[in-house]
């Protein structure tokens, strides 16, 4: 039994909660109205912290790039790191089904948030005190097995704790009736722990009722203290029991309009939350503890009635004037928990918030991420297992191997012993739930899902918005000068390409090249060298299982190898990866530059091309061929031991080349089945030859949006005679 103590005794009512709730409110005020604007004029992507947004889209599996395309971006001139495909107002409507949905902010929605809804429910209860001295009621819900979560003014101490009760199903049926409610005792000796100034209690709930029911029927909701959960300008829904009413649910009405260090607020034209309720994002994930109301005062500060009247703890929550509600974020609330030093069953009690969930999560929604550990650190399954040595390739799943048993400490989710293999997503965001054949599945799962969000958010967009682009080109060239030739032409050209280069994305075509930026005019993919027409979910799809195919294949090797080198992982990697390519092509072989990022995932270079072409053009250099006789021919061009000549989009390759050439000088050229400088006009050729086509503008901006740079031989063709490339060869 713990009580953490913050302020004194005296402030622990809730009239003092809703003074401290209304001063927080009142002091963010000029924050609040500048959000409040940003939201009208630029939307929800906007609106909060460009870190905290990133990390809410990797929740939702989606990309930057692509879900601005669901938010209202004003007309304006463009600028280099602005949006380049803008859209008109009159491209958001009851219809969009993409990101908008996600974050509560479209009323269409899939069914599995109703189900996913009902299964939250379950775990919510009616809180009702009965001491000597009178009884008061709030809203608990189950973060664990065993433990209840609620507000400190709803449960103050043990003794009142021990007078009290948690009623289950205390609500309407599908008919309308009441159903009869399920109680449980609370048991604060089992497990007590609360936090005046955050204004929350966790408390231990009895295994059993009197009629035999058990607690765990009702299920839990896990805490999760991750960033990602919610941002400003999202809806939230709150369940609860409103001044100790029947089960009720305010769905989608508060808006986010503020996030604090430790609270969180959100305002609604409805009715306030109820004390100790939980506060949903649309993936029924708890984003914080409902606590307080944010009350209208009067001249002198006090809370005020419905009726105008000051008002009074007794009157009820329902009787209270109020603006804004305050919750209290589930972050802030596990990081005191983590705190506590505990021993025996109330540490274990406790540890037991920290534990990855083991029922499923309702269909719909994302998979758990990691919980925070008691030190309140999130596992990310990274860390290397020692004592001994580890091994770390980072492919689709970061992989981490040892050999020597770990210490409990290191002991987490997705470990185990043996050999052990921990395998999480590369990009961190989400670590694997268990080893075997289900790290795979998950990895390649969240994949999928955001390759095929990305998709459906491209088809919302308008495919190439000439005038924007321009806008956009001038000002990213606007520095450079007019007069430049040669040599500190092309030195001005790499130093701006290099600087603009701000996000850099890992290899996996099928997250943005697929879904949008290697589209044609009609929504299609094309093999950059056979012309053969795909499919955007086509080919994602196809990639997926080749992916999985990959992972397995190293998974057992990692099992059959426990004390495989790192050399040896690596050439296991590369013999896979060449027996289950992607389709997806670099003009720019990846053994010129061995697999290093990020030139391996500069969007630049890749191309949609099914396997039997990348196979056919290996890692030969362009060239052209003055008869067909000497050739080997097929559908992708032709080749012999000497070059490739592609059979389609010669002027595309071209200025792709040209642009890594200028973007990655001395990387390339240096061996001799690399790029030779003599074939440089062939490569000058071609552009000129092929005009740069509307296909190659979109890829230009959409890649701009993306990774920040820009090709410089698609929005200046004519520059290509007067760049010095010597420059670029080793």
């Amino acid at each position: 039994m713990i009580t953490v103590e913050h302020v004194p005794q005296a402030e622990t009512d809730y009239l003092t909660q809703l003074e401290k709730a209304a001063r927080r409110f009142g002091d963010r005020t000029p924050q609040r109205e500048e959000t409040l604007q940003t939201l009208e004029s630029r939307g929800v992507l906007y609106a909060d912290e460009p870190g905290r947004v990133q990390k809410r889209l990797a929740r939702l599996n989606a990309d930057w790039s692509l879900a601005k395309a669901i938010e209202h971006i004003p007309t304006q001139p463009a600028t280099t790191t602005g949006s380049t495909l803008s859209l008109s107002p009159d491209a958001f409507g009851a219809d969009l089904l993409g990101l908008e949905r996600l974050m509560g902010r479209n009323n269409l929605t899939g069914v599995a948030f109703l189900e996913g809804g009902y299964l939250a429910a379950r775990s919510i209860g009616r809180v009702a005190v009965r001491t000597p001295e009178g009884g008061h009621y709030g809203t608990g819900f189950m973060v664990s097995p065993s433990l209840l979560l609620t507000n400190n003014h709803v449960l103050r101490s043990p003794e009142e704790a021990g007078h009290a009760v948690v009623e289950f199903d205390f609500q309407a049926g599908v008919d309308g009736r009441p159903l009869v409610p399920v109680t449980f005792r609370i048991d604060p000796h089992g497990f007590f722990a609360t936090d005046r100034e955050l204004d929350f209690t966790v408390v231990a709930v009895a295994e059993r009722n009197q009629e035999g029911a058990r607690l765990t029927g009702f299920g839990w909701l896990p805490l999760d203290g991750a960033q990602g959960k919610a941002i400003v300008g999202e809806f939230v829904n709150i369940i609860q029991h409103p001044n100790g009413e029947p089960k009720q649910l305010a769905l989608r009405e508060n808006q986010i309009v503020d996030l604090l260090d430790r609270f969180v607020h959100y305002v609604t034209d409805t009715a306030p939350g109820s004390s100790g309720s939980p506060v949903f994002n649309d993936q029924w994930e708890v984003v914080a503890l409902h606590h307080s109301a944010v009350p209208e005062t009067d001249a002198d500060g006090r809370p005020l009635a419905t009726d105008g009247t000051p008002w009074r703890p007794g009157m009820g929550e329902h009787r209270l004037a109020w603006k804004a509600n305050e919750g209290v974020r589930v972050s802030r609330v596990l990081q005191a928990l983590s705190r506590l030093t505990l021993t025996g069953n109330a540490a274990r009690l406790r540890d037991e918030l920290f534990q990855p969930p083991d029922r499923p999560h309702p269909e719909g929604a994302p998979p758990t991420a990691a919980k925070p550990g008691p030190d309140g650190l999130v596992p990310d399954g990274s860390a290397p297992l020692t004592p001994g040595t580890t091994v770390g390739i980072t492919v689709p799943l970061r992989i981490t191997v040892g050999v020597d048993a770990p210490t409990p400490e290191q002991r987490g989710p997705g470990r185990f012993t043996g050999p052990r293999v921990t395998a999480v997503a590369a990009d961190g965001a989400r670590p694997a739930r268990a080893a075997g054949s289900s790290v795979v599945a998950d990895a390649v799962a969240q994949d999928l899902d955001a390759a095929l969000l990305n998709l459906r958010l491209g088809e919302t967009r308008a495919y190439y918005v000439r005038d924007a682009d321009r806008a956009a080109r001038d000002a990213y060239y606007a520095h450079m000068d007019a007069d430049s030739y040669g040599e500190p032409l092309r030195q001005a050209l790499t130093a701006l390409l290099e600087e603009t280069h701000g996000p850099r994305p890992s290899y996996k075509p099928a997250r943005m090249l697929y879904p949008w930026v290697d589209l044609h005019p009609d929504r299609l993919l094309r093999s950059v060298y056979s012309g053969k027409t795909f499919t955007a979910e086509e080919l994602i799809r196809a990639d997926a299982a080749a992916e999985a195919s990959r992972l397995r294949g190293v998974q057992e090797f990692l099992l059959r190898e426990s004390a495989a080198s790192a050399d040896a992982l690596a050439a296991e990697l590369d013999e896979l990866e060449a027996s289950l390519p992607f389709n997806c092509e670099h003009v720019v072989p990846q053994s010129w530059f061995a697999k290093r990022e990020p030139m391996r995932g500069d969007l630049h270079h890749l191309f949609a091309c099914e396997p039997a072409c990348n196979s056919f053009r290996g890692n030969y250099p362009y060239m052209d061929f003055p008869g067909f006789d000497e050739a080997v021919r097929d559908d992708c061009g032709m080749r012999e031991k000497s070059g490739f000549e592609p059979e389609h989009s010669k002027g595309a390759v071209a200025r792709a080349t040209l642009y890594f050439l200028l973007r990655y000088p001395g990387l390339v050229g240096d061996r001799a089945r690399e790029f030779p400088e003599e074939r440089l006009p062939i490569l000058l050729e071609w552009h000129e030859n092929e005009a740069v086509t509307e296909y190659e503008l979109h890829r230009n901006a959409a890649i701009a949006e993306i990774q920040g740079n820009r090709n410089p031989l698609i929005d200046h063709p004519e520059w290509a005679r007067s760049i010095d490339f010597s420059g670029v060869w080793p």
